[in-house]
């Protein structure tokens, strides 16, 4: 055992001048505590303080507090339960969660082998969450006539058979299900996590990929607020609760957001740890003491903390402790000794830990081993959760985190409790399967164990109409996720935005972003559905062009503007409000897409449509968000992706970071993402407008990521006829001369201008003639095509079908070049949809982004006008319709360099 941490090197190990003088000042404050209570004692302590701090005393600073329960025993709340069902419904969930994932691990090898799951975690936390839903957590019950829209629950992830074995209970959850659980392909199982895009009607959020609960968490409770402030719904008696392992808290996400929460004062958020001080593979802070660094953490940050560490049997031996030799035990006990000692027996524990001092060794002398060995934590303490859950709910002004110290594992004796194996462990021997009937008095005989049958009372008996009580008392069941809004929107018609529609004035130009900002303006002039809009920005709102908002709809802030703006005297002065409309995240792109999903999903959280638009620098969204954006996917988020200065040569001048040539691919690794880059501001209309319609007014479970330039030029306005093709992901442009040979130049966003340029040069340096096509989405083109493929496939007795990308070019002649700003992997998806016999070239930006003009960046990246000409004209070398010479002879005339360094490379 280790030995007992060293006294801290501080003031206040230095040595006492005057021993009298200290202990008439600890007196005082003993007599204040015991005559006038905690909360005198606090106020007198601060104004001390205070008065240090005026004459400059360099105080010792500490945001911890001593190792043990917040909430005195006098001070709490007495649980309005019946504990003795309580207990028994508890034991029979343990039991059928446990139960639930063994056999899908004792599976026929023939099956595919073990399934996995997670029997500790739950186990862990059964009090915590027994006490939620039976006294805590309001369902919505808007749709039955009631008022309260419900609150919110972050699940830890891996409690999930706990959850399910609730819903088995509750006839949610049928027993066929439990036997399918983590088999999912037919329809019938249960999904392995919190997953709602696997089981709509029942999980709200994905948690499992841990650190993004917390996070999501903590901007889900602040749009709460806003949806409030701006009068959009009555969310003032609902509460977020978030779930938490201490292991997970090292994530940065977990921590990252905790600022936000304390400064705008989410009183309507509450953080549960659970501190089993354990992590997957060990403890998680072996040598130190997790929940006083997490104390530390949020207290420093502004959170209301409430430690909940030990049980009820605790509360004597500490009354007993006058002397306080057993609270410098367990403050100088290392985490890693506490699961020692919860995997080991009560001789053990009085040896090792009580044993440390006379005096604490003394409290235990008339308690048996057993009697030791049965002190719990606090977090396997109804009373005691029910107390600190109740302080939690009703505390005002500030979120609130509860530090719950529990055992991993709890329960499952030699197999799992309190070791380092015990996440990993899914399979229990018959041994540990008796025994863990045993302790929770599960009533199933013998000659049923090796079945491992799970268990669930008669409707008439006390504790299963205990169960149903408690949940209609509190408005019906949870978790449920709701599909649909009730609400219903008319979308303005597309000729509402025929400011972006129609072609440029003579001499003006302007970027897709400007034709961005014009249909988002537009937008939020219908009465009906512009206050539902979302801008969310990310500290970059002049960048986009966007700071006009500022004064037209303000950024939401719960305190209004207390200051006054610099930039006041001017028409877009930065605009502050308690009621703003957009929500302005810093430079913060993870709490961007937090608040975006929050925003996403507000149809389902809240029954409010709410449209929000996300705008940041592409290069900074998916590749820094994408597992945000993942869960985004999983929650069925409904929204707005913006993706400015897109492209690996279009922000000339700020180099390697900034330069975006990959968003496109990593949005199509996400199924219900549906992602364009658009060259023009017709094509930023079309699909924006056809978004908001499938979106909003369809209630399709979709997104969108456009990618936005910077780059000014002529727009050629809307070609009606065409809304549809533009949406499919390719329509032709500009046809080009009646000439042969021919050749079909693809493009989309910057390149495509580059397309257009070489076509003339085609035409003026070679005769040949190029048709110019606009490819707003190789993404949407390839999935359609492998739809087609797979119909082929699997309909080899009827007529094929043709891919989109195959029709149109089926009836133009010539070779293919397809050139983006993107990896050369973004175009080469269609290949297989050229039509047959006709030569593909793909250009592209692989390699790392650099600093330059574009026209540069262009060159070096192979993507230019001479360089989609030279494509061509070896295309049509290839296909015989030209000789070999002219090829050379371009490489030539262009000066480009056959010899430098590949890009890729360079």
């Amino acid at each position: 055992m280790s030995e007992p941490l060293p006294p801290s090197q501080s003031v206040l190990s230095a040595p006492d001048l005057d021993a009298q003088e200290t202990r008439e000042w600890l007196d005082a404050l003993t007599a204040v505590i015991e005559r006038e209570g905690p909360e005198r004692a606090h106020f007198l302590l601060e104004q001390l303080l205070e008065e240090a701090r005026e004459h400059s005393v360099d105080l010792p600073f500490s945001a911890t507090t001593g190792y043990v329960n917040t909430i005195e025993p006098g001070e709490e709340a007495p649980s309005p339960g019946k504990l003795a069902l309580e207990g028994r419904l508890r034991a029979y969930m343990r039991w059928n969660a446990m139960a639930m994932v063994v056999k899908a691990n004792r599976l026929d090898p023939a099956d595919g082998g073990d399934l996995g799951g997670h029997i500790s975690s739950f186990q862990s936390m059964a009090h915590m969450l027994a006490a939620g839903f039976n006294h805590f957590w309001h369902a919505d019950d808007t749709d039955s006539g009631g008022s309260h829209g419900g609150d919110l629950l972050y699940m830890q992830g891996h409690s999930a058979p706990g959850i399910y074995a609730r819903a088995f209970m509750e006839g949610r959850i049928s027993e066929e299900q439990l036997l399918n659980f983590r088999q999912e392909v037919d329809g019938k199982g249960l999904s392995s996590y919190p997953h709602p895009k696997l089981m709509p009607d029942f999980w709200q959020f994905p948690t499992v990929s841990m650190g993004l609960g917390p996070l999501m968490a903590i901007y889900q409770a602040r749009f709460l607020k806003y949806l409030h402030a701006r009068g959009i719904a009555d969310t003032a008696r609902r509460k977020v609760w978030a779930f938490c392992g201490d292991g997970e808290m090292d994530e940065p996400e977990s921590l990252g957001a905790i600022g936000l929460a304390a400064r705008e004062g989410l009183d309507n958020l509450i953080f549960v740890v659970n501190c089993n001080l354990q992590r997957l593979d060990g403890p998680v802070r072996g040598n130190g003491k997790i929940i006083q660094e997490l104390e530390g953490e949020f207290r420093g940050s502004g959170w209301n903390v409430i430690k909940l560490l030990w049980g009820r049997q605790w509360d004597e031996l500490l009354a007993r402790d006058k002397d306080g030799a057993l609270r410098k035990i367990m403050m100088d006990t290392l985490d890693g000794d506490y699961q020692a000692f919860k995997a080991n027996d009560g001789a053990f524990v009085r040896k090792n830990f009580f044993g440390r001092d006379p005096r604490a060794l003394e409290l235990v002398a008339k308690m048996s081993d057993a009697d030791v060995a049965a002190l719990r934590r606090g977090g396997h303490d109804a009373s005691k959760v029910y107390a600190a859950f109740h302080r939690a709910q009703h505390h005002q002004g500030q979120p609130t985190v509860l530090l719950v110290k529990t055992v991993k594992g709890y329960g499952m004796g030699k197999s799992g409790e309190g070791k380092n194996t015990a996440h990993q462990t899914k399979k229990l021997s018959d041994e540990d399967i008796r025994t863990f009937r045993d302790r929770f008095n599960i009533p199933i005989p013998d000659s049923e164990l090796p079945q491992i049958p799970f268990y669930k009372p008669a409707d008439d008996t006390p504790e299963m109409r205990y169960l149903h009580e408690r949940r209609q008392a509190l408005g019906g069941y949870l978790p449920k996720r709701r599909e649909r809004s009730s609400e219903q929107f008319t979308v303005p018609a597309l000729e509402t935005f025929k400011a972006v529609l129609e072609p440029t004035a003579e001499g003006r130009e302007i970027s897709t972003t400007q034709a961005y900002v014009r249909f988002l303006t537009q937008l939020l002039r219908d009465a009906a559905l512009g206050p539902r809009v979302v801008p969310i920005l990310v500290d970059e709102a002049r960048t986009f062009g966007m700071e006009g908002l500022f004064r037209q709809i303000g950024i939401y802030n719960p305190k209004g503007q207390l200051y006054t703006p610099v930039d006041k005297d001017q028409v877009m002065y930065y605009r502050e409000d308690k009621a703003g409309q957009i929500l302005q995240e810093g430079i913060n792109e993870a709490g961007g897409m937090a608040s975006w999903i929050a925003a996403a999903t507000s149809y389902s959280t809240n029954n409010r449509i709410m449209v929000p638009f996300y705008i940041y620098y592409s290069m900074f969204g998916f590749q820094r968000i994408g597992d945000l954006a993942w869960a985004a996917g999983d929650m069925q988020a409904r929204g707005f992706l913006l993706g400015g200065t897109s492209g690996r040569t279009t922000l000339n001048g700020e180099g390697l970071q900034h330069e975006d040539g990959h968003s496109q691919i990593l949005a199509s690794t996400i199924p219900n993402c549906i992602s364009y880059d658009p060259s023009f501001a017709h094509e930023v209309a079309v699909i924006l407008h056809h978004g908001l319609k499938r979106m909003v007014e369809q209630q399709e479970n979709v997104f969108y990521y456009l990618t936005l330039l910077n780059e000014n030029y002529p727009m050629p306005g809307l070609t009606p006829g065409t809304e549809a093709q533009i949406l499919k992901g390719m329509y032709l442009c500009q046809e080009g001369p009646k000439l042969t040979p021919r050749v079909q130049l693809l493009g989309c966003g910057s390149i495509l201008r580059e397309s257009l340029f070489a076509q003339r040069l085609l035409e003026q340096d070679w005769g040949v003639a190029a048709n110019v096509w606009s490819c707003p989405s190789f993404n949407e083109l390839a999935r359609e095509g492998q739809d087609c493929e797979r119909w082929n496939l699997l309909h080899p007795t009827e007529a094929p079908r043709q891919a989109f990308v195959t029709q149109q070019l089926a009836a133009h002649t010539g070779p293919v070049v397809a050139a983006t700003d993107y990896m050369k992997a973004y175009a080469e998806q269609i290949r297989a949809f050229i039509p047959k016999g006709r030569s593909y070239k793909v250009l592209g930006t692989d390699g790392f982004g650099r600093s330059d003009f574009r026209s540069k960046l262009r060159q070096h990246f192979e993507v230019n006008r001479h360089y989609i000409v030279v494509a061509a004209l070896k295309g049509l070398a290839e296909e015989g319709a030209l000789p070999a010479a002219k090829v050379a002879e371009a490489i030539a005339k262009y000066g480009i360099d056959a010899n430098k360094i590949n890009p890729l490379h360079a």
